[in-house]
């Protein structure tokens, strides 16, 4: 079953976050251009998440009682409007209210992918399930900012409407080509086992897990958020050059992903893989302050793709393997981890970074530094897998 189902869920998930991809070396300049300080472009990225975080939940609860495909095709349909609406706005005010828009209906998209996932691999293959889809997701950052890049001359409208096309060609090929993965005997409305909610999940037995993924988040959306502007103010490169950087993390994070994890994962263990990545991570940051030529810069955000694909491969699935919850209620929890790093990493990096450059760089390597500590000495706590 998970052969019908792993092509068509790498495609959409690939699909979908291609059209966020595009426009993530073209958000800050646009707003930038209406006269948005980089505080306020802060406050851009973290409305969108914002929403994430108070609706991934919810859309995660529903897709365990009707089934996933209706949550995605929802999802991606509401995607593929905002970013058109967001491609016309001519004022901040209307790009932040696209970009709320966007978040509340985007949520219910690549949660409940990673639901999927869960639904279709058994545990022992889930961090090679994971790792797949991640794939399609750094490959995504490969040819999206590329893309992205590549159109900016054209306008900075012009990226946005690009995105809301791909999302509404996913949306149609999620709704003629996907099946359903979860049967209906096996959801919340049938059934009274895995019920729950996002408090139990995130206060429960894997907060460490979940607090992992927020500060990873956290530090990384605080790096996106300034690292255009960054390398912008202090090099003189424009958003064509950051799209190529983009291209070289995004390559590296497709390869860990889909060509590594699996195997890493065999023959390391995912605690020992996820201590790498966040190893990765850690050096990434404490190294673009020293970084000042485009190809030091291109490798050190390349650390950020392997680590990215270590990290989220193999947390994802260390989650969705010790669960004692539905799996639509557990993505949406993870999903909402992310959302609420990507609400305050913004802001936080917007902030510093009009203080010190360099700072959410210092930052982010030192919140590494803690995450990997407390991982190797409390990981043996976690509860054992909740499947066979």
């Amino acid at each position: 079953m998970k052969k019908k189902y792993l092509p068509l869920l790498f495609l959409i998930a690939f699909l979908t976050m291609l059209g966020f991809g595009i426009i993530i070396p073209i958000l800050p300049y646009f707003a930038e251009n209406i006269g948005a300080s980089s505080l306020q472009i802060g406050i851009l990225f973290a409305s969108y998440n914002v929403m994430q975080l108070l609706f991934a939940p919810i859309w995660g609860a529903l897709s365990d009682r009707i089934g996933r495909k209706p949550l995605i095709s929802f999802g991606l349909f509401g995607f593929s409007i905002t970013f058109i609406l967001f491609g016309i706005a001519d004022t901040y005010t209307e790009m932040l209210a696209y970009r709320i828009l966007g978040g509340i209906v985007s949520a219910a998209a690549l949660p409940t992918v990673t639901a999927m996932v869960a639904d279709v691999f058994p545990s022992d293959e889930r961090a090679k399930g994971m790792g797949v889809i991640g794939a399609g997701i750094g490959l995504s950052f490969v040819f999206g900012p590329a893309i992205g890049g590549f159109l900016s001359p054209y306008g900075f409208s012009v990226p946005f409407f690009a995105s809301g096309g791909v999302a509404f060609l996913t949306f149609l090929i999620i709704l003629f080509a996907l099946p359903e993965s979860l049967p209906k005997e096996k959801r919340t409305g049938q059934t009274r086992e895995k019920k729950g909610n996002v408090f139990s999940v995130l206060f429960g037995p894997l907060s460490l897990m979940y607090g992992i993924m927020f500060v990873v988040s956290f530090a990384f959306s605080g790096l996106e958020t300034t690292f255009a502007l960054y390398i912008n103010h202090l090099y003189g490169f424009t958003s064509k050059d950051l799209g190529y950087m983009f291209l070289v993390m995004g390559i590296i994070s497709a390869f860990v992903q889909g060509g590594l994890i699996g195997r890493l994962v065999k023959r390391l263990g995912e605690p020992l893989v996820l201590t790498i990545g966040l190893a990765l991570y850690g050096i990434g940051f404490f190294t673009i302050p020293l970084a000042a030529s485009f190809w030091t810069l291109a490798l050190t955000l390349s650390l950020f793709g392997a680590g990215q694909g270590m990290i989220r491969a193999t947390g994802t699935a260390m989650i969705t393997q010790r669960t004692s919850q539905g799996q639509g209620v557990t993505s949406g929890a993870i999903s909402s981890m992310d959302s609420l790093g990507r609400i305050l990493g913004p802001l936080a990096g917007g902030a510093v970074y009009g203080w010190f450059a360099s700072g959410p760089f210092i930052i982010g390597g030192v919140l590494m530094v803690i995450m990997l500590v407390l991982f190797r000495t409390r990981y043996h706590r976690l509860p054992e897998r909740a499947e066979a």
